[in-house]
């Protein structure tokens, strides 16, 4: 996020001023669905390069399977920002993330990228509003992806959200194997440089705390692109990639990897290793 998108997803979450004209949000009764696309643009090799660098991938002439969710990242923080959408940007969170790729993307093909958000659905901690991105090449689909965004709410009965509410998914099980990764205290600004997510949660011990957290934390699409890496040699061209994200990775800290080999992909997971607490899980599907 720059600083004038920082301003514009951070003033709806401050009391008072969030009851301001031009900065109150719409209600969540009235929302029905934005759709935004963006001019075609044509894929970098250096920030391809810097991308697969912080993420662990290996350098290629094609794209990591993730990479396009940069592409369209600046559509999510558009709409998120659009006084329509009744959810503030800060203070959301990202508690589900599926990518389809339906073959691989060179370095230097151009790409249609359009993200549209439709009215939001129960969830039992909250509202969720599923954020669909589609990049097509010349017309054809190459890349897909849903990211669902959770607001958490604190009115309204427990049960009768949980009644209402489909539960969030479940995937195979995937213990770690004693594969860790030592995460350092700056990898959050370090990814935030590639990504544009300039989310202070992830930045500094002193902008997460004043968000609730004790440090900063990981962006979950690095973590959900640090396992794809890990994977990477071993997924088909053609594959869809789902992962819910748990517990927060406070940085600096250290992750244990696991996986599981299923009949037409893999399970795998990120966890504390100290007490097995679950960062991450997630699946991939060869289609």
């Amino acid at each position: 996020m720059a600083l004038p998108t920082l301003l514009k997803a951070a003033l709806p979450s401050i009391p008072v001023v969030n009851q301001l004209p031009g900065i109150r949000k719409s209600p969540v009764e009235e929302f029905s669905g934005i759709r935004l696309s963006r001019p075609p643009v044509t894929v970098e090799r250096a920030h391809v390069e810097r991308y697969a660098e912080v993420c662990g991938f290996p350098s290629r002439d094609t794209v990591p399977v993730t990479y396009p969710h940069l592409l369209a990242f600046p559509l999510h923080m558009a709409i998120m920002s659009d006084q329509a959408f009744p959810a503030p940007a800060i203070g959301t969170v990202h508690v589900e993330n599926s990518v389809t790729a339906h073959r691989r993307i060179g370095v230097g093909e151009t790409l249609e990228v359009s993200v549209a958000v439709g009215a939001p659905a129960p969830h039992p901690k909250g509202t969720a509003y599923s954020f669909v991105t589609e990049v097509t090449a010349e017309g054809e689909p190459v890349w897909e992806s849903t990211s669902t965004y959770l607001r958490r709410v604190s009115t309204g009965s427990t049960n009768e959200r949980s009644e209402s509410a489909p539960g969030g998914p479940s995937y195979p099980d995937a213990p770690p194997h004693g594969l860790t990764w030592r995460l350092p205290a700056d990898l959050g600004r370090r990814y935030a440089a590639v990504s544009g997510d300039h989310n202070p949660i992830h930045l500094y011990p002193l902008t997460a705390r004043a968000l609730g957290f004790p440090r900063q934390i990981a962006h979950g699409m690095w973590s959900k692109a640090r396992c794809v890496a890990a994977l990477e040699n071993r997924l088909p061209d053609a594959v869809r990639i789902d992962v819910a994200f748990k517990k927060p990775i406070l940085l600096p800290g250290t992750v244990a990897f696991g996986s599981a080999p299923l009949e037409d992909g893999y399970a795998f997971s990120l966890t504390r290793p100290k007490d097995g607490a679950p960062h991450l899980a997630g699946r991939t599907t060869a289609l």
